[in-house]
C-alpha cells in the first residue's frame, strides 16, 4: 500500500506488527517471545552493521570525519553527563519513588539513553532520500559513538559494583575510550587485510568467494566484542579495507552475490529487530513512573538541540561549506533511538540496578517517540523547509574525472604552500596503496595498470571467440577491432553495425575502470635541483631561436613606421621654418642619417609588413666602409631575399646576419639608448638638410 508508506516509516509499521503480534500472543495464554540481547548483538546486528561499512560512501565519510567524530565522540558524552546529571536532580526532588537511585544509575541510564541508533536511523532516511551530506553526518554519527556507549556502559556498570571510586579508576576510564575504539578499529583492519589476502587465491574456487566476505567480517565482530573492544567499529574498518581488493579478485558473479545477500540480510534483520520491540513492549515487565518518563523525554531533546547547536556553530569556524540552519535541525531532528538501546538496557542485572523495570520503560517510550513522532514528520519537514534532496542520477564519468583532477590539483596546491592537510595525505596513502599494498592484495595483471587496454582485449578475444564458434560475421559489435576482423574472417562490415546489449552490471565495470583509467596524471620523478639538472644538446640552440625571434618582433614592430608611412618631401627653407613655427614640438631633432638601416623585403608581398625579413638586416655605418653617396641619397635600400637551399634549418643553421658584428648590431638597435637632448640655441633641424 504505497499511500500508507509514503506517510509512515517502514519501521513504525513494524513495530505496530510487533505489538499487533505480541497481543496475540497473550490473548491465547502463551508467554510472547522477547529480545534477548545476545541473539540481538550477536545474530540480528552484525549483518545491518556490516552492509553499511562495506557500502559506505568513502569520499563523503573522510571528507566530513572530523565533524562526525565531533557529534559522535563530544555529542554523546555531553548527552550521557547532561541527561544523566539532570536526571538525578529529578530523582533527589521526584519523592520516595525515585529517591534511592543514585548518581551512577543516572548515569548509565544517560549513557545507554544518550547514542542515535544507527538502525533506526537507516530505517527512515532511506526512504526520505536526504541529500548526502546530512545522511553521512547523522548516520557515520551513529556509527562511530557505539565506542563512547560500550565505553561509558561498562565504565558505569563496573563503577557500580565498586565501594569507592578513585581519580586513578576515572583516568584509566577515560583511557579505556582510546583502548576501544582504536583496539575495535585495529581488528577490522587485520581482518580485512586476512580476507583480501586470501581473495587473492581463489580464482579456481569462486563459489566460496562470497563465504570469505561473510566470514572474516564476522570473525572480526566476534574478536571485537570477546575483549570489550568495539564491535560495530571493528566491522565497519573490515568491510572498508576489504572491498577495494576483494571485488578486484572475485568475478563478478560473487560480487553481484555478495552485495544482494548482504541487501538481503540486513534488511531481515531489520525487519526482526522492529517486530521483536514491539512484541518484547507487549511482554516484557513495566514500571510506569510519569515523572522519570516525561523527564526523560524532554531532557533528551534538550539535549540533543543544545548539542547540535553548540557543536556546530565551534564546527562551522573550521569548515568550508558551512552548516546552515536548516541542516542542524535535520540533524538534532534526525538524533533517533532504536533498539541498542532496548538491549543494553535488557543486559542490565537486577542486583545492582533494582529500578530496571522502569528504565526499560522509559527507554521504549524514548523509542516509540523518536521512531514515531520523529520519523513520521521528518519527511513533511523535509520537504517544507527546502533541504536539498539526494541527486538520483549517476555522475558522468566526465564529472568523475574532473573530480579527481581536481583532487590533484588541490594536493599540488597543498605541496606548494607548505600545508599538509588532507589532500596531500590521501595522496601519500594512494601513493603507498598503489606501490605496495595492491601488489600483495591483488592477483595478477590487475594490480598493474593500465586495466583499460586489458579490459579491451579481453571483451574483444571474448567476441572474437563467439564468432568464430558461430561461424558469422553478421552481428559483429563496435567493439571488435578491425585487424581481429580481418584475421577471423576478412569481409567487409555490414552498414548497419548492431551494438551489443549492455547490462547494468557491466555498465557499471566499464564505468568503473574508465573513471580510474582516463585521469592519470604524471607522476613527479625527482624533486627540482639546479645542481644536479643534466645538460640538454639541443637547450642551446632552442633558446638562441627564441631570443632571435623575439628580437625579430621587436625589430619588426619599430620598422613598421618606415614601411607604411611615406617619408616626407624636403621642403624649402622657408617652408620649414613657417612648418616649425606652427608647431615646433612635432619636429625633433633627427639623427645623423649614416645609422639608418638598410631593410631587405620578401617581394613576395612588398605591401605586408610580415614579409620583412629581418635577419639579413646591416646599417650603412656598421659595415667598415664610408658610405657612398648614392646611398646617401637614397635612404633606405631595398634588397630581394635570397631563397634559402632546401634542406637548411634556419634554427641551426647560421644565417648571413648571424656574425658576432652582426648580433651586436642588433643587440644596439633593439637598445639603441638615451637619445641626446638638443642644447639651448641648437636649431631644430641641422644645416645642410
Amino acid at each position: 500500500i504505497p499511500s500508507v508508506s509514503n506517510i509512515v516509516p517502514e519501521s513504525c509499521l513494524l513495530i505496530v506488527v510487533g505489538l499487533l503480534v505480541g497481543g496475540l500472543i497473550k490473548g491465547v495464554g502463551e508467554k510472547p517471545p522477547i529480545l534477548k540481547s545476545d541473539i540481538f548483538f550477536l545474530f540480528l546486528l552484525p549483518p545491518i552493521i556490516l552492509d553499511a561499512g562495506y557500502f559506505l560512501p568513502l569520499r563523503p565519510f573522510t571528507e566530513n570525519l572530523g565533524t562526525i567524530l565531533i557529534f559522535a565522540v563530544v555529542g554523546t558524552l555531553w548527552n550521557a553527563f547532561f541527561l544523566g546529571g539532570l536526571m538525578y536532580a529529578v530523582c533527589q526532588l521526584g519523592g520516595p519513588g525515585l529517591n534511592h537511585i543514585g548518581l551512577l544509575a543516572n548515569l548509565l541510564f544517560g549513557s545507554i539513553i544518550s547514542a542515535v541508533d544507527p538502525v533506526a536511523v537507516l530505517a527512515v532516511f532511506e526512504e526520505i532520500h536526504i541529500n548526502e551530506l546530512l545522511h553521512i553526518l547523522v548516520f557515520g554519527e551513529s556509527l562511530l559513538n557505539d565506542a563512547v556507549t560500550v565505553v561509558l556502559y561498562h565504565l558505569f556498570e563496573e563503577f557500580a559494583n565498586f565501594e569507592q571510586i578513585t581519580i586513578l579508576d576515572i583516568i584509566l576510564g577515560f583511557l579505556s575510550f582510546f583502548v576501544v575504539s582504536l583496539g575495535g578499529v585495529l581488528v577490522g583492519v587485520i581482518y580485512g587485510v586476512i580476507a583480501a589476502f586470501t581473495s587473492r587465491f581463489t580464482s579456481h574456487i569462486r563459489v566460496i568467494e562470497p563465504l570469505f566476505v561473510f566470514l572474516y567480517s564476522y570473525m572480526a565482530y566476534l574478536s571485537a566484542e570477546l575483549f570489550h573492544l568495539s564491535g560495530i567499529m571493528a566491522l565497519i574498518a573490515a568491510g572498508v579495507v576489504m572491498r577495494p581488493y576483494v571485488e578486484a579478485n572475485i568475478s563478478h558473479k560473487s560480487h553481484t552475490t555478495i552485495k544482494y545477500f548482504l541487501k538481503m540480510w540486513s534488511s531481515v534483520s531489520e525487519t526482526l529487530i522492529f517486530i521483536f520491540l514491539g512484541v518484547s513492549t507487549v511482554a516484557g515487565h513495566h514500571y510506569w513512573n510519569w515523572t522519570f518518563v516525561i523527564s526523560t523525554l524532554f531532557f533528551c531533546l534538550i539535549a540533543r538541540v543544545l548539542g547540535v547547536l553548540v557543536l556546530t556553530w565551534f564546527i562551522n569556524k573550521f569548515r568550508i561549506v558551512k552548516l546552515t540552519p536548516k541542516d542542524q535541525f535535520i540533524i538534532a531532528y534526525g538524533g533517533l533511538r532504536g533498539a541498542i538501546a532496548f538491549s543494553l538496557g535488557y543486559l542490565l542485572d537486577y542486583e545492582h540496578f533494582s529500578m530496571r523495570d522502569m528504565f526499560l520503560t522509559a527507554i521504549i517510550t524514548v523509542i516509540f517517540f523518536t521512531v514515531f513522532v520523529q520519523g513520521m514528520t521528518i519527511r513533511p519537514l523535509v520537504d517544507l523547509l527546502a533541504v536539498k534532496k539526494k541527486q538520483e542520477t549517476k555522475r558522468s564519468i566526465n564529472e568523475e574525472i574532473h573530480t579527481q583532477f581536481l583532487d590533484h590539483l588541490l594536493t599540488g596546491i597543498e605541496d606548494i604552500c607548505g600545508h599538509y592537510g588532507h589532500h596531500h595525505w590521501k595522496d601519500k596513502l594512494n601513493r603507498f596503496n598503489k606501490k605496495y599494498v595492491k601488489k600483495c592484495l591483488i592477483a595478477g595483471e590487475r594490480s598493474k595498470e593500465p586495466q583499460l587496454i586489458a579490459f579491451y582485449h579481453k571483451m574483444e578475444m571474448k567476441q572474437a571467440i563467439e564468432l568464430v564458434e558461430s561461424g558469422g560475421i553478421g552481428k559483429i559489435p563496435s567493439a571488435v577491432s578491425t585487424v581481429s576482423i580481418q584475421n577471423i574472417n576478412p569481409q567487409t562490415l555490414p552498414l548497419e553495425r548492431v551494438l551489443p546489449a549492455l547490462s547494468k552490471d557491466k555498465e557499471e565495470e566499464i564505468r568503473k575502470i574508465l573513471r580510474t583509467n582516463l585521469q592519470k596524471t604524471r607522476q613527479r620523478l625527482r624533486s627540482y635541483n639546479r645542481h644536479t639538472l643534466v645538460a640538454d644538446p639541443y637547450e642551446e640552440a632552442w633558446n638562441q631561436m627564441l631570443l632571435r625571434r623575439q628580437k625579430a618582433r621587436q625589430l619588426e614592430q619599430k620598422m613598421n613606421n618606415y614601411l607604411t608611412v611615406p617619408a616626407h618631401r624636403v621642403d624649402s627653407p622657408t617652408m620649414s621654418r613657417a612648418r616649425i613655427g606652427s608647431d615646433p614640438l612635432a619636429y625633433e631633432p633627427k639623427e645623423d642619417s649614416e645609422n639608418l638601416p638598410i631593410i631587405t623585403i620578401d617581394p613576395a608581398s612588398p605591401q605586408s609588413p610580415e614579409s620583412v625579413d629581418l635577419m639579413s638586416e646591416e646599417p650603412k655605418g656598421c659595415s667598415g666602409l664610408p658610405p657612398s653617396p648614392e646611398e646617401d641619397e637614397e635612404g633606405l635600400v631595398m634588397r630581394v631575399k635570397e631563397p634559402s637551399s632546401p634542406g637548411t634549418d634556419d634554427v641551426f643553421t647560421p644565417g648571413t646576419g648571424d656574425s658576432p658584428s652582426n648580433q651586436r648590431m642588433l643587440r644596439c638597435l633593439s637598445d639603441p639608448g638615451p637619445r641626446p637632448e638638443p642644447e639651448e640655441g641648437e636649431p631644430f633641424i641641422p644645416k645642410g638638410q
